[in-house]
């Protein structure tokens, strides 16, 4: 039997607890090895979720339900690819049945687990095909370390064409070898998960450890499949909004808009300083940062309609003349200067806006193509990742 210690070693498990040598803790350390689709670590951080509540087993479709509620925000907020795309088309069925919920349901990307565990029930029959995919394999194939670990003992292979054949060979090597789960007898979405009480209590007691384990290993998969994407590891739940840094801009742009004349890049018209807010161009949900090069004031009512969307490139040159205008003032103003270096702890990091866009010297021209040199791309990629580009009519 395996030893406890066997788990990833970046983990703080309970290795000292009475139970730990009836379970083989290097087989369960498999559990998201060499995974095809990201619907694997799902499926165990949802197993681990429902074992946290006490829950003593589970359906498929229980199960699946758990899993489409964890993964909605990565998917709506984020427009992150759980598995990529081939050919133009999502691989991944539970980023499909997400999307096809989101499409009948009209949920909005913070919709609460409540919402959209009600969604799944009112929708059951439009991502039902989805669910039923996402019983196919994983259920399964979670557990082939442990099956590997009985081949190596009695030379039985487990037959990956029936799942009834795989319900069957799960029951011998839990006689054998101490599994997370075995299955009951019913088919499809209504196939009951039975979680062995030991591991059951394992999990409980690690199951902080374990879920930031999951949490590093989907993170890793995610940005492999969405190259593009910056920030992946804060794109796998909501984020507290109060986490923005925005308090030294604002001043900074205050304190501008007091002494200059700032046009809102939308509407052309003079920004109010009693009615504003500093707007990410790029949003905020794609880029997860709050970088000067990438903030400007915009009308306050505007800056809610825009929300998680683009707007159309061709705002960028009013844009890129708002952030020179902060350029310029900030070189001839020793007191702008000063709000200017306040914002380095927080919205100052990119190296190239440091070298080359804030550095003293670059005419109106050469600032805004500097500029235009190193948004466009991430611009671009936020478009291809599947951001809406906000329709403003003015």
């Amino acid at each position: 039997m395996a030893e406890c210690n066997s788990f990833p070693q970046s983990l703080a498990l309970d290795i000292s607890s009475p139970y730990c040598n009836q379970l083989d803790i290097e087989c369960f350390s498999l559990m998201m090895k060499d995974p095809t689709y990201c619907y694997k670590f799902y499926w165990l951080e949802a197993i681990v979720k429902l074992i946290d509540e006490d829950v003593n087993e589970a359906s498929f479709d229980a199960i699946i339900d758990e899993m489409i509620a964890n993964a909605w925000f990565t998917v709506r907020e984020y427009h992150i690819h759980l598995s990529g795309m081939l050919k133009g088309e999502f691989r991944d069925a539970l980023e499909l049945a997400v999307v096809k919920l989101a499409e009948k349901s009209g949920l909005q990307s913070n919709a609460s687990k409540i919402e959209i565990k009600n969604a799944i029930k009112e929708f059951s029959g439009d991502i039902k095909k989805y669910k039923i995919a996402l019983t196919k394999y994983v259920p399964y194939r979670a557990l082939a370390g442990f099956y590997n670990r009985y081949e190596q003992g009695c030379g039985e292979k487990v037959n990956w064409n029936s799942s009834q054949s795989i319900v069957d060979h799960t029951k011998k090597v839990n006689q054998r070898i101490l599994l997370p789960y075995i299955f009951d007898a019913n088919q499809q979405l209504n196939r009951t998960v039975v979680f062995n009480p030991i591991w059951k209590q394992y999990i409980q007691d690690n199951s902080v450890a374990i879920l930031g384990w999951i949490q590093h290993e989907k993170s890793k998969w995610l940005q492999v499949n969405n190259p593009e994407v910056p920030g992946i590891v804060y794109k796998l739940s909501s984020m507290d909004a109060s986490a923005r840094k925005l308090e030294h801009v604002r001043k900074l742009w205050d304190y501008i808009l007091e002494r200059e004349r700032i046009l809102d890049i939308y509407t052309n018209n003079p920004i109010d300083k009693s009615n504003y807010d500093i707007d990410h161009f790029i949003p905020w949900s794609f880029v997860m940062n709050d970088e000067l090069w990438n903030l400007s004031p915009m009308n306050s009512s505007l800056n809610s309609s825009k929300s998680n969307r683009l707007p159309h490139w061709t705002f960028f040159k009013r844009f890129a003349l708002n952030q020179y205008e902060m350029y310029r003032l900030m070189w001839n103003d020793d007191y702008v200067r000063s709000k200017f270096e306040k914002c380095y702890r927080d919205n100052l990091h990119s190296i190239w806006a440091e070298t080359e866009l804030f550095r003293a010297g670059n005419s109106e021209e050469q600032f805004v193509n500097i500029l235009k040199k190193n948004m466009q791309p991430v611009y671009d990629s936020a478009r291809r990742q599947g951001y809406e580009i906000w329709n403003f009519k003015g």
